[in-house]
């Protein structure tokens, strides 16, 4: 018999309770994985266990691809129309709205991050993820392209089949969103992983798929860790496709195992080191209110934060005066405190390679300016982090750091810093802050990036398409690009009575 994890809220921001099974979710029903293998689960604001999870193993994901073939063949895909899948989805939207509270405070208990940005940005996201893929559900079409009189061609964008997704745990429930409701959407069956560290509210959505109504096997959710688990799902000869979400490294990993069994269809939502560039024409008061949110919103645990800060030198003492100052005022604490902006790093993993970097950073001779020292209590904290004096070739700079650590880089003119933008191997994201529209927008599309914000940071629109440049991924989620990763587009050659 399956545990289940039942956990009373009882906060300034909510009070309620929550009952999430802790098994696999294979074929519509909750089972335990077949070593009965478990994990714990742990609250980053505390560093205690939360509860132990199954574990999943290659058999379970067999079984589970099983379970989804069969469903694509007989339920879902081409046999279910898409106005029906649109109606499944926004089934799924409206359920996870009604309990939004408790997902978002799952997602708060589980990652670390406030219950007020879980709530207002996470779930709001997710929602409009899944009711925009709901929209496009029976919309998505083929055409009809001329030849000869004597006859007919045209496409057919049926979907790929069984898929395999895989997501970071950064942001658990969007990223879910962001993976399932363009894979429903063109009709495929789903085999996901969540990450070992953020498990629950994927669990706490299988719950609701299963109210849903969603067919057995459409949706299967398989708990483990990248070994046993992911390298399956992206080894599996029956998986024709697959989605990630993470880190470059794993990123190639994922694909030296998707090409080992069949060649997968790929695609990688990766890392960055994004620019985020400060004219000296900027309106400064906002350039800082949105740098401070590039940088330190989900404590830097983003994969497209500004955390290459390049100021022009003509104004660099006056911003920088006004970001430390507004940099100070960033609350951490009690991540179901409304007034709390940053909460708890995720793992005592993540807080020590956070560390090491800041560590590094100071090694190589950077000057901190704010931050760099833990916060001493339970769990893994640290505050706002901005390092100055900084050069090309420190890790801080180059390299990836996911946590809430920004370096601030002196420029001189336009060609100096679209250079310096550019001398990255990501290509993930980018801003430009200037009162100048032209200038603003020039140096937009001098930019490697798969996003451009201008005059503002981390905005993101279930219609906008996102994704990176160069070693930060490849495809794009959101948007109608994202409907390309879930077909397979077929040409029909219909011949009127013509002989060769």
């Amino acid at each position: 018999m399956v545990k289940t994890f039942n956990y009373e809220f009882d906060n300034r921001s909510f009070k309620g309770e929550t009952s999430v099974s802790l098994g696999l979710y294979i074929n519509g029903q909750f089972v335990e994985g077949k070593k009965g293998e478990t994990f714990d689960v742990t609250n980053p604001s505390t560093g205690e266990k939360l509860t132990s999870v199954c574990t999943g193993t290659k058999e379970d994901v067999d079984i589970a691809v099983k379970a989804a073939q069969k469903a694509f063949d007989t339920t879902w895909g081409l046999k279910c129309p898409g106005s029906q899948r649109a109606a499944v989805l926004h089934r799924i939207a409206n359920l996870m709205e009604k309990h939004i509270d408790e997902f978002s405070a799952l997602e708060t208990l589980n990652t670390g991050k406030p219950f007020s940005w879980s709530k207002k940005s996470d779930l709001a996201m997710a929602l409009d993820t899944f009711r925009y893929y709901a929209g496009w559900a029976d919309k998505i079409s083929g055409k009809v392209i001329e030849t000869t009189e004597d006859k007919l061609a045209y496409t057919r964008h049926e979907p790929i089949g069984v898929v395999g997704q895989i997501i970071a745990w950064n942001f658990p429930v969007m990223l879910l969103a962001w993976k399932i409701g363009p894979a429903l959407a063109c009709g495929n069956c789903v085999i996901l992983k969540p990450s070992e560290f953020t498990p629950l509210t994927a669990l706490l959505f299988a719950k609701i798929v299963h109210e849903a109504g969603v067919p057995a096997g459409v949706i299967n959710i398989i708990n483990g860790t990248g070994p046993k688990v992911g390298q399956a799902i992206a080894e599996h000869p029956g998986i024709e496709k697959i989605a990630f979400t993470g880190s470059t490294l794993t990123g190639r990993k994922i694909m030296e195992a998707s090409g080992k069994s069949n060649l997968k269809n790929v695609t990688l939502e990766l890392g960055g080191k994004s620019p985020n560039i400060i004219m000296d024409d900027a309106d400064i008061d906002q350039a800082v209110e949105w740098t401070v949110h590039g940088v330190f919103w989900n404590l830097g645990q983003c994969c497209c934060a500004g955390t290459r800060i390049f100021v022009h030198e003509k104004i660099y003492a006056e911003f920088m005066e006004k970001f430390t100052a507004r940099s100070k005022k960033v609350k951490v604490g009690d991540p179901f405190d409304p007034e709390t902006d940053l909460g708890a790093l995720v793992s005592d993993i993540q807080y020590n390679r956070v560390m090491s970097y800041i560590e590094a950073g100071k090694k190589d001779g950077a000057k901190i300016v704010l931050g760099g020292d833990p916060i001493q209590k339970d769990g893994y904290w640290l505050g706002p982090t901005i390092f100055t004096d900084t050069k090309p070739n420190m890790s801080i700079v180059r390299e990836e750091i996911f946590g809430p650590v920004g370096v601030i880089i002196k420029f001189k003119d336009d060609d100096d810093v679209v250079h310096q933008a550019n001398d990255t191997t990501y290509g993930l994201a980018a801003a430009v802050f200037s009162k100048n529209i032209d200038r603003a927008l020039k140096t937009a599309h001098r930019l490697n990036a798969g996003t451009i914000w201008v005059n503002c940071y981390n905005q993101l629109h279930a219609q906008v398409p996102f994704g990176g440049y160069k070693q930060s991924g490849i495809g794009r989620e959101l948007g109608e690009y994202a409907l390309e990763n879930y077909t397979s587009v077929k040409a029909v050659h219909v011949n009127f009575g013509h002989t060769i």
